[in-house]
């Protein structure tokens, strides 16, 4: 799949284009809203990470042209913490996905997945870890040769843990992308799910460990 990253800050620009690539996105940069535009309108991309403020045309501009020239590419918005309004503009002009910045690797690429996979477009790219794969299409976990079927909330935490691998994932993460309220029962729900996915861990016989950092959350180990 191929994605177009539109953004003015070169060195982010190519941050994020080398973490696509690493996941086997094929990725084209540009660093200004005219390239971009030119870029976008000539049918070769998949999905755009598209900044809002950006040179010349501003990234909402870029976005409205697309969508009035019925250009259906899912686009993929960077925004400033601080502009809420923006957010909503952007999303109003037929944006499918808002990332704040700054934010973490695993974020963009959950995102990108999420927002690509509504349309179809990337359901041969597996999110993998050590010996466990994620398989999308049947929403299992696979670890040599051995799969389980995962529940759908099984399925999400394992999905945002995998694109975390490395970092941290709190509660809050959690709380936050899959369930609707934050109260005490979301919060506890989420240790029970994690207790599911240790035991299917353990039943694939998989070298893979979910780890707590008590107060904090919780990290894979294992690769």
């Amino acid at each position: 799949m191929k994605v177009l990253v539109v953004e003015d800050e070169t060195g982010l620009a190519e941050a994020i284009a080398a973490i696509l690539r690493k996941e086997g996105y094929s990725v084209e940069t540009a660093n200004d809203g005219k390239s971009g535009l030119e870029k976008a309108l000539s049918g070769r991309f998949d999905c755009m990470v598209l900044d809002i403020m950006l040179p010349g045309i501003n990234g909402l501009d870029v976005l409205t042209y697309l969508r009035v020239k019925e250009i259906e590419m899912p686009v993929l918005l960077l925004t400033a913490k601080s502009e809420v309004d923006d957010k909503i503009k952007g999303l109003d002009c037929g944006a499918d996905d808002y990332l704040t910045k700054p934010f973490v690797t695993g974020e963009l690429l959950a995102r990108v997945r999420a927002m690509t996979r509504r349309l179809g477009l990337n359901q041969d790219i597996n999110p993998k870890y050590g010996d466990i794969t994620l398989e999308l299409k049947k929403g299992e976990l696979l670890c040599k040769g051995t799969n389980i079927v995962l529940g759908r909330k099984e399925f999400q935490m394992m999905e945002i843990l995998i694109s975390n691998a490395g970092k941290i994932t709190t509660k809050d993460d959690f709380v936050s992308k899959i369930w609707d309220s934050n109260d005490d029962s979301a919060y506890n729900n989420v240790e029970v799910y994690i207790s599911f996915l240790r035991k299917k861990l353990t039943m694939l016989h998989s070298r893979v460990q979910i780890k707590t950092r008590r107060g904090i959350g919780y990290c894979l180990e294992g690769a």
